[in-house]
């Protein structure tokens, strides 16, 4: 901007055009209004008895008198008060077109400001100014109009986004069953609603009691569920309690194999009954358990030819035990683990051993198992690349310090030569650090 554009009257100037802008984004064309303080006399003059008249397309009109000073003060006066309301005119338009306040205020503004024109005590080019502040009352006027139809919109969409959570909210009630996952919704639901403004008081009455009415019926569905759950759950724990005392009469049976079939059905019908409350469910369960563990307990002593195979197995099995805590995987991993191989595939072969002693039996043979695979892993850490990798690092660093504090020590510059030896202690306990953990693989 020039110096001469930022004069006052070419800032009001820019304003006056900036406001000429349409609520709708058109320009318009606003009538110009010369600045009457300018050259007052242009706009009217002051009579020798000191009356003040200003110039209009109907004549000259009396608005005033003057008697505190010459006739181009008194011009002066009123011409300034013009200008006044020209400034008045602009701020209303800038509010227009600023988005500033309610359209509807400033509409009522332009129009007492129009109607003031008629006698108003101000010295200016008055048909020019009523032209625009028309202009500026039409302005007003569209803005209004337009500002209506945002709030319709507003509304509408405010209306449609409560009737989609209403829709949500009566599809929740009718088809959810996922009780916390519905329930949490409906609750986001209730708090966006509460977001929602601007929907009139009978529409919002209306969706309201939609939603209400949603609410209240999964409330009550969900209600009926977890009362439905609860009788069935106590028809569980009556009849798993029937099965339990049938499980506990049949556990002195000598029948073998009709007495097991039976506790396989009562298994089966032990599944089917369903969930019984938590804090009894547990403890039927544990009644079952025990009375069919104290039955095949009883046939298992009653099965004494098997007893003596699976006897036999378990000296086989102790036998190969022996060869089996032989190997020794420090001197040669790889033979170590072709002879466990060989040794587990005997092992497998033997088969079954009495019951009492599988867990012992499977147990060493885990244990030497676990041995070998502890010696290959330890290997395998030993001779991880990265691990040594670091550790060569850090020695090469050592000695390049090393030299640097040795070339600077020869060159005369103790300074540098005990920097560099700082920093290679520095590495030399980083070394020792790495060296300490590749060691401890």
């Amino acid at each position: 901007m020039t110096h001469q554009d930022s004069t006052p009257e070419a800032v009001a100037h820019k304003a006056t055009a900036d406001s000429t802008t349409s609520t709708t984004g058109s320009p318009t064309a606003a009538p110009a209004v010369p600045t009457a303080s300018a050259d007052p006399a242009k706009w009217g003059r002051v009579d020798t008895d000191g009356t003040v008249y200003v110039f209009t397309p109907e004549g000259e009109r009396a608005i005033g008198s003057w008697q505190a000073g010459d006739a181009a003060e008194g011009l002066a006066h009123y011409a300034r008060r013009f200008d006044d309301v020209v400034t008045e005119v602009e701020l209303l338009e800038t509010r227009l077109t600023t988005h500033a306040g309610e359209p509807k205020h400033t509409l009522s503004s332009a129009r007492h400001l129009r109607e003031s024109l008629t006698d108003a005590a101000v010295v200016g080019d008055l048909a020019a100014l009523a032209a625009r502040v028309d202009h500026l009352v039409e302005r007003a006027q569209h803005a209004v109009e337009g500002a209506k139809h945002e709030k319709e919109r507003a509304r509408a969409n405010a209306v449609a986004r409560k009737e989609e959570l209403v829709s949500e909210a009566e599809q929740i009630a009718a088809e959810a069953t996922q009780w916390k996952a519905a329930g949490d919704r409906l609750r986001q639901i209730l708090d966006e609603w509460k977001t929602i403004k601007g929907v009139d008081r009978k529409t919002d009455e209306q969706l309201w009691r939609r939603f209400s009415k949603a609410r209240d019926a999964f409330s009550r569905r969900r209600g009926s569920h977890f009362a439905e759950l609860d009788r069935q759950r106590a028809a569980s724990k009556a009849r798993k309690q029937e099965l339990v005392e049938e499980a506990e009469a049949l556990t002195e049976s000598s029948d073998w194999g009709a007495t097991a079939n039976r506790y396989k059905q009562l298994m089966s019908e032990w599944k089917a009954a369903g969930r019984a409350p938590k804090d009894s469910d547990e403890a039927l369960w544990q009644r079952f358990r025990a009375a069919q563990d104290r039955f095949f307990s009883r046939r298992s002593e009653a099965f004494s030819e098997r007893d003596a195979e699976y006897a036999a197995n378990a000296k086989l099995k102790e036998e190969l035990l022996a060869e089996a805590e032989q190997i020794d995987p420090s001197s040669d991993l790889k033979a170590a683990q072709g002879q466990l191989q060989r040794i587990q595939e005997r092992w497998d072969e033997i088969g079954k051993v009495p019951r009492e002693r599988m867990r012992e039996l499977e147990g060493r043979l885990r244990s030497i198992a676990e041995r070998v695979r502890s010696a290959a892993d330890a290997q395998w850490r030993r001779t991880d690349p990265e691990a040594q990798a670091r550790v060569d690092q850090f020695r090469e660093r050592v000695e390049q310090f090393e030299a640097q504090a040795e070339k600077a020590r020869s060159a005369g510059d103790e300074r540098r030569a005990k920097q560099a030896e700082e920093q290679a202690q520095q590495w030399r306990e980083w070394l020792a650090a790495a060296e300490q953990a590749l060691a401890s693989r």
